[in-house]
């Protein structure tokens, strides 16, 4: 009788899209870009390791320094605290209470991201001319960045499974703590790594710190920019602002990593918002569109306010045109080059796994942890020494957006990729199609959507950009941002609001386009 012979399955072994060396001219590009990211930061370590290093000690250690670091970890951690608990409850209200309406509250929910916090700040000056110092920035940047917390924490609550809740309500604890015991532990790490980004905007803050006269890491940095001729106490300076904020984006990561991991973990368990009683639902409702009123409708009606009471502002139309168009200009070009800067470190990252390619998007996220003020800095001293005949001009601006958004397009585009099934790019190349052409054919038409997302994200971050915009803005040319800070810095708030106005309206229509293809609607 003869033996029927199996053979053993074979090992298994990893994609192809994984084994395959990444192609040269891919890597190349990827590596061009993270330069391009790590450039600030070189040459600001450059200029002061060049420097004297008694001076540079000396600078280091004065009494300047050391208040600088205490005012800037009281502000972040203040308003870290604040963006926690608000968040935290927002997020809450959103997913387990039935509201009416539910998609119109995760749009307000999300909205403040396109409001720029120098714009809350000078609506808080027009209403109150005294208003300086910890607590009113506190409250301004808290309005600016719980959304920040809001949205990861919301959609890990979603995520959560909901069984030991169940199990602790039959034990005999109450719904609230229950939640408070059970469930809500589930969404602190994705709360805590939206508070986190939180912190990063905070500490890279420049307008709302100047204008409500709050001693900060950035306000500094630009004064000596501004008021010095020997500038090497502004990059020092700026050195120690970008050492604070590279350790912040190192603890956001890690808080992401594990909040991923945590999702990852868990059974989604469905569970349906709760009805409350109708005086509850109304309170909470209440809630929301209290927040939402004060952060989204406060600085427009403060401004339109100041502008009837005066009797009308006298409006250069055509001068407010202008500085919008530039805004709209500038900003777009910036979404372009960004995504076009993210794609050969989105792909890689997305198709390929090795030491080499993860330091390469590592660099490439330096950007998020370079506040505008340091990039402007270092892109006004590497214009100067390389390239003269850019300095101030807009294709240099236009690079310092994508250098300090790049990370957001970046994140987008390797989301994007990773989604499309890598057998269809193989079944592809299997009919004998080329990389390129798979490329167009296959991949990028499935990941263009998310690839657009990033783009507008770029573009309304662009359009409130402050701090670069004044220091690599071409001479002659204003932005809607620099127009509303030429006003506010003199302290004609009259004369500002139209500018202020008209960003508003541009940032809002990116940032609800977010919304909407994100499943705000939801």
């Amino acid at each position: 009788m003869l033996r029927r012979h199996v053979a053993a399955p074979p090992a298994a072994r990893p994609p192809a899209h994984r084994r395959e060396r990444p192609p040269r001219a891919l890597l190349g590009a990827a590596v061009a870009v993270a330069a391009c990211a790590a450039l600030p930061l070189v040459w600001l370590v450059v200029r002061v390791a060049g420097a004297d290093p008694d001076r540079v000690a000396a600078l280091l250690l004065r009494e300047r320094t050391l208040t600088l670091v205490v005012n800037s970890a009281v502000l972040v951690a203040a308003v870290s605290l604040g963006c926690l608990v608000l968040g935290l409850a927002t997020a809450a209200a959103l997913v387990r209470v039935r509201l009416p309406r539910p998609g119109l509250w995760w749009v307000l929910a999300a909205l403040p991201l396109a409001v720029p916090s120098y714009l809350t700040a000078f609506a808080l000056l027009a209403v109150r001319p005294d208003a300086r110092g910890l607590g009113p920035l506190v409250a301004v940047l808290v309005l600016a960045c719980t959304p920040y917390v809001t949205l990861p924490a919301a959609a890990a609550l979603r995520a959560a499974d909901t069984g030991p809740e169940d199990a602790a309500r039959t034990l005999g604890r109450g719904p609230v703590a229950a939640f408070c015991r059970v469930t809500l532990p589930q969404a602190l790490p994705a709360a805590l790594a939206g508070t986190l980004l939180a912190a990063l905007y905070t500490l890279s803050d420049f307008g709302a710190p100047a204008l409500l006269r709050y001693e900060s890491f950035t306000w500094a940095v630009q004064a000596a920019y501004e008021g010095t001729v020997d500038r090497t106490g502004a990059a020092v300076t700026a050195l120690v602002l970008a050492a604070a904020t590279l350790a912040l984006v190192a603890l956001e990561r890690l808080a992401r990593r594990r909040s991923g991991r945590a999702r990852a973990s868990t059974t989604t368990t469905a569970t349906p918002p709760a009805r409350l009683h109708p005086v509850a639902t109304a309170a909470v409702a209440a809630a929301l569109a209290a927040v939402a009123a004060v952060a989204l409708l406060g600085p427009p009606a403060v401004l339109t306010g100041r502008i009837l009471a005066a009797g009308g502002v006298p409006v250069d139309l055509p001068r407010l045109a202008v500085a919008a168009g530039w805004t709209l200009l500038l900003s777009g070009a910036a979404a372009l080059l960004a995504v076009a800067m993210a794609l050969p470190v989105g792909v890689l990252a997305a198709r390929h796994r090795s030491r080499a390619v993860a330091a390469t998007e590592s660099a490439a996220y330096l950007g998020q942890g370079l506040p505008g003020v340091v990039v402007g800095l270092a892109l006004v001293f590497l214009s100067l020494a390389l390239v003269p005949a850019l300095y101030q001009s807009a294709a240099v601006l236009v690079f310092g957006y994508a250098v300090l958004f790049l990370p957001k397009a970046l994140g987008a585009a390797r989301s994007a990729v990773e989604r499309v099934p890598p057998e269809a790019e193989e079944v592809a190349r299997t009919l004998g199609r080329t990389p390129w052409t798979t490329w167009w054919t296959v991949t990028a038409p499935q990941a263009l959507p998310g690839i657009a997302t990033g783009g507008l994200l770029v573009a309304v971050t662009a359009m409130k950009e402050l701090p670069a915009t004044l220091m690599l803005r071409p001479t002659g040319i204003d932005t809607l941002a620099t127009r509303l800070w030429a006003h506010t810095s003199l302290g004609a708030h009259g004369a500002a609001a139209p500018a202020a106005l008209a960003l508003l309206v541009l940032a809002c229509v990116p940032a609800a386009l977010l919304v909407y293809a994100g499943g705000g609607r939801r």
